[in-house]
């Protein structure tokens, strides 16, 4: 008998140890909300709290995006990643699956219930049938499948939009365009001299939305070109090296050579 439960405790271990080495599972379809907002066929809002501005109506966003509840929005934390959406209970959903990008937050009541997107009008008529995007529009709040999924921008590096109030003691940039992940958790900037060893790299602080920013904290100018080490939510990191030049303006955009994986 001793010797039979020692073969039973020896097999479950080695079950417990099997499924224990199973690749876990990070993604999958879950249950939540969905409304639109802005005109019908319109990007949503220019005025979103990820400071995407007009560029959400432009490629690659071109208007696929949704504001999302605190657990999408995150405080920010959650600008940029990307989802599938996609809808069956309504006759006019299609139930194929559109992908969205966050770039706005959902304060409403309804947002902070459960997961929660409030489209674009353009992202939530792509939800429908062919010829039924009104109908779809007129549906109320719908019942949604969502997922998340890496961003892909085929070809488009990393964007650093400098802050129209950024000044050469107050380094702010809104950063765009990230593939793969999409998120960021965190931002960190290494002055002129990197290189030489000169400069460290230095965590910038969230402003707010995808806007990050940095002190100078001697009092003296901070010292372009500027490089930055972007981590993502899931700690995927990236060096972008000399984008922000000397003599860099205020409010211009500077592209990266750059970009995560898709």
């Amino acid at each position: 008998m001793a010797g039979s439960r020692g073969k039973l405790f020896l097999l479950a271990a080695l079950a417990v140890l099997s499924i224990l080495s199973l690749p876990a599972t990070t993604h999958g379809w879950a249950s939540g909300g969905a409304t639109w907002y802005g005109g019908p066929s319109g990007d949503g809002s220019e005025g979103g709290a990820c400071g995407y501005k007009s560029d959400v109506g432009q490629d690659p966003f071109s208007s696929m995006i949704a504001a999302g509840g605190e657990s999408l929005f995150k405080k920010g934390k959650g600008c940029g990643a990307c989802y599938r959406v996609k809808c069956k209970e309504n006759p006019a959903c299609s139930g194929n699956h559109v992908t969205i990008v966050i770039t706005d937050s959902c304060p409403d009541a309804q947002c902070q219930k459960r997961a929660h997107f409030d489209m674009s009008g353009t992202a939530f008529g792509a939800m429908a049938k062919p010829g039924m995007a009104d109908q779809l529009r007129n549906a109320g709040v719908l019942n949604i499948e969502f997922d998340r999924v890496p961003c892909k921008y085929h070809g488009k590096k990393v964007s650093f939009k400098m802050d129209a109030g950024a000044n050469p003691f107050y380094l702010a940039m809104l950063v765009e365009y990230e593939a793969g992940d999409g998120d960021l958790n965190s931002v960190e900037v290494m002055e002129a001299g990197g290189t030489k060893g000169h400069a460290k790299w230095e965590p910038m602080r969230q402003s707010w939305g995808a806007l990050w920013c940095l002190d100078s904290k001697t009092g003296k100018p901070l010292q372009a070109p500027f490089s930055f080490r972007l981590t993502t939510g899931n700690g995927k990191v990236l060096v972008a090296n000399n984008v922000v030049p000397a003599g860099w303006n205020a409010g211009k955009a500077y592209q990266s050579k750059v970009n995560f994986p898709a």
